[in-house]
């Protein structure tokens, strides 16, 4: 390497005054360098170092994934309860909600949220690095640019209509879809906003304020939705209308919370003209976050698609629905830890701590393993009577439990992978997973599903078994390369980073 861990610490522990640290309640700065002298510690026997680092660690980890679990599934049940609101309007309706939030809300929610994890990685670091006043500039600087693309992706919203039509939507469904996502069109630039304020607070270890927030939201989202679609008659409109506006509560909170919080005292100082210095190099780290996150987002949705071309497309769609939608609350849990590996890997590869890395990811990833693992023996144990909790239908019911064994093996996977993509987030290496996840997911998961599906006639287990091949290689491809990292490289790295920003010159990947 070159350097001595020594070298590589100074300058990043001395780039800011200790006067004007964080304040002293702050979970991340009261362990600040304790766990990384443990582990430092060779006086101590091994197992005693891993018992203390073992602590210091989960209470971190906990402190930041039970309140991003809150929040992601808040966000979740938000999207969900306004579906169910619409399906009550009518069976149209309903096709139009769902239509509408799966096809066009989350193509511009994983986007948005991809985007916005490019600040995760370089607040994260610069919060780690004690350089506090960098996060305000990048959470502007994202701002600005997710704000850019939220204009463009309205676009796709106002011309919805003949989108869905050309994709082969009837006319009717799809003039309902297009009045639902209109409604939708305010929720993009809440988006803009929200998502580089939720990375900004997560990369400080401030979780709690969101989850709070966010489930204050909730209620009064269900109690306006009421009153909008049954109570005033605005329908379907209504609905979405509401789901904007619930968001933008969420945002405006967020903000006032940054605004007075003595714990944002030091990393928001206001609005600053260097937020527009930088931006190309911004986009590109930003554009990386988007395509890793939305390659991820859009190959199960191609597995639901595919299950539509099948010879009996009601039985394959109703049983994977059931299957991908109970992934979905066990997925939730997987990003809560994913958010707190990223912040916990970004934070001391600033602080130059290349020990308490490794271990972060080492602890984060047997957690999440463990989890999964026992939500996967759940659903075996559960696999016959699981999809009466959606339907009474006894076909659906046998063939749920025949995906059973292909779900509970995609959780397990999912137990690991997301906290990895989290990793690769803090590290700053979301152009090379992108790269990943093109080969794994696109070149061989898809065409092997769809080989084993149609060629071989083994329907919606033969399209699921082959995409679960493309994870399988990507996951191992990720656990690869972060169990043969220099963590010592990747704090040069950060610390570079940091230094080209004090310099004014651009703070962003290469």
């Amino acid at each position: 390497m070159g350097s001595s861990e020594n070298d590589i610490h100074q300058p990043l522990l001395q780039s800011y005054p200790p006067s004007l640290s964080p304040q002293p309640s702050d979970t991340k700065h009261e362990s600040d360098g304790q766990l990384e002298a443990i582990l430092s510690n060779g006086e101590l026997p091994f197992l005693q170092r891993l018992q203390q680092a073992t602590r210091i660690e989960l209470k971190l980890l906990f402190h930041l994934a039970a309140p991003a679990v809150i929040v992601y599934m808040i966000n979740y049940v938000m999207s969900m309860s306004t579906q169910i609101f619409s399906g009550h309007l009518g069976n149209l309706e309903l096709a139009a909600a769902s239509l509408g939030n799966t096809g066009i809300q989350v193509f511009a929610y994983g986007l948005m949220l991809g985007m916005g994890s490019a600040v995760e990685t370089l607040c994260g670091q610069a919060y780690g690095a004690r350089k506090y006043e960098m996060l305000g500039i990048y959470l502007q600087r994202s701002t600005i640019l997710l704000t850019l693309t939220g204009i463009l992706l309205s676009f796709i919203y106002i011309f919805s209509k003949p989108i869905l039509i050309l994709l082969g939507e009837s006319p009717e469904i799809a003039s309902a879809a297009a009045v639902f996502v209109y409604g939708l069109i305010p929720q993009i630039f809440a988006y803009s906003l929200n998502f580089p304020i939720q990375k900004f607070l997560q990369a400080q270890s401030i979780v709690a304020p969101s989850a709070y927030i966010s489930t204050a939201t909730l209620v009064i989202h269900l109690l306006l939705s009421w009153v909008a679609v049954y109570k005033i008659g605005l329908g379907l409109l209504g609905a979405s209308l509401m789901l904007s506006f619930s968001w933008w509560i969420i945002v405006v909170a967020q903000f006032i919370y940054i605004l007075k919080s003595e714990k944002c005292k030091y990393t928001w100082e206001g609005f600053n003209i260097q937020a527009f210095s930088g931006l190309p190099s911004f986009f590109k780290l930003s554009a990386a976050s988007a395509v890793m996150l939305c390659l991820e987002t859009w190959y199960f949705q191609i597995l639901v698609l595919l299950a539509g071309l099948l010879e009996n497309p009601e039985l394959a769609l109703d049983s994977l629905s059931i299957c991908m939608t109970v992934s979905g609350w066990v997925f939730m849990i997987s990003v809560g830890l994913n958010a707190a590996a990223s912040v916990r890997v970004s934070n001391e590869l600033g602080a130059g701590n290349p020990k308490s890395a490794s271990f972060s990811v080492l602890v984060v990833t047997i957690i999440s393993f463990i989890i999964s693992v026992i939500a996967a023996i759940l659903v075996l144990a559960l696999r016959d009577v699981i999809s009466y909790a959606f339907t009474e239908g006894e076909a659906v019911a046998a063939a749920v439990s025949d995906l059973c064994p292909l779900l509970a093996l995609t959780l397990t996977l999912n137990g690991i992978q997301p906290v990895l993509s989290g990793v690769a987030v803090g590290c700053g290496w979301q152009a090379f997973v992108a790269y990943v996840n093109v080969g794994c997911y696109y070149v061989v998961g898809i065409p092997l599903g769809a080989l084993l599906g149609f060629y071989f006639n083994l329907g919606a287990k033969g399209i699921w078994s082959g995409m679960i091949g493309g994870t399988v290689i990507q996951t191992f491809i990720l656990m690869w390369v972060t169990f043969r990292t220099d963590w010592n490289k990747e704090v040069e790295e950060a610390m570079k980073r940091l230094n080209r920003w004090e310099n004014k010159k651009e703070a962003l990947l290469k």
